[in-house]
C-alpha cells in the first residue's frame, strides 16, 4: 500500500510546513514497480494515498475558487511489522495491528478518515524543495475536520477504470503503465504483495 506527493518549486507552491487537519480523499494503486534498496534491485507494490488539506485553502483555478491544499505519499503496499505503511497507520488510528489484523487490510478503509499530517520541507539532491508527510496521527480530542471538498478517488487494478486511469497525471500514468498488473490487466495476474484485502476492525478506531 502506498504514496508521497512531491511539489516542486519551479511548478506547485509547496503545501506549507507544520501539523495539519487533513482528510483522506484519494487512493491510487501504482503497481509493482523496480526500486534499488540496499545496493539490490527490488520489486515493490506501491500506492499513493492523498489528504486534503481544509483549512489551508488557496485559489488554484479561479473559476472553482479557493480549493484546500492536497499532499499524498507514496507506500509500498505491505503490512510486515516494520513497514512505513504499518508504522504510519498505528500511529493514524492510535492503536497497533494484530497479526491477524495485518494480514490482509483494506486500504480503502482510509478514504474520508480525518487525521494530522505533519508536513516538513526537504531539498533534494536536484536542489528542489519538497512537501513531505513525515507523520500521521488521529485528531485531538474535541478538534473537528470540515466536511470533505474534493470528491473521493480509487484508482486499482482490481476494478480497472478507464477513466479514472485518465484523470491521473502524466507523472503517474507513465509510471503504471510499465508495471505488470497494468500490462496484464486483462489476464487477471495474481497480485505481488498484498492486494486490497478487507478485515473486520474495533468500532471505536477511525479504521
Amino acid at each position: 500500500m502506498g504514496i508521497t506527493a512531491k511539489s516542486t518549486q519551479a511548478n506547485f507552491e509547496l503545501v506549507p510546513s507544520g501539523s495539519h487537519i487533513a482528510r483522506c480523499y484519494a487512493m491510487t494503486e501504482i503497481g509493482t514497480v523496480e526500486e534499488p534498496y540496499k545496493g539490490e534491485i527490488k520489486k515493490l507494490h506501491k500506492v499513493r494515498v492523498t489528504w486534503e488539506l481544509p483549512l489551508e485553502t488557496k485559489v488554484f483555478n479561479p473559476e472553482k475558487g479557493e480549493q484546500p491544499f492536497s499532499i499524498s505519499k507514496e507506500y509500498t503496499l505491505s503490512m510486515h511489522e516494520k513497514s512505513n505503511l504499518r508504522k504510519d497507520l498505528s500511529s493514524w488510528r492510535g492503536r497497533g495491528f494484530t497479526d491477524d489484523e495485518a494480514k490482509a487490510f483494506d486500504i480503502t478503509k482510509l478514504l474520508g478518515v480525518a487525521c494530522m499530517v505533519n508536513v516538513v520541507h526537504n531539498q533534494g539532491q536536484n536542489g528542489n524543495t519538497y512537501a513531505n508527510v513525515m507523520a500521521i496521527s488521529p485528531l485531538p480530542k474535541g478538534t473537528q475536520c470540515p466536511a470533505q471538498v474534493n470528491k473521493t478517488f480509487v484508482f486499482s487494478f482490481e476494478n480497472f477504470d478507464q477513466d479514472a486511469f485518465n484523470s491521473l497525471s502524466d507523472y503517474l500514468k507513465e509510471r503504471i503503465v510499465k508495471t505488470p498488473e497494468y500490462k496484464g490487466r486483462n489476464e487477471r495476474p495474481e497480485p505481488i504483495g498484498n492486494d486490497f484485502g478487507h478485515v473486520s476492525g474495533d468500532d471505536d478506531l477511525p479504521f
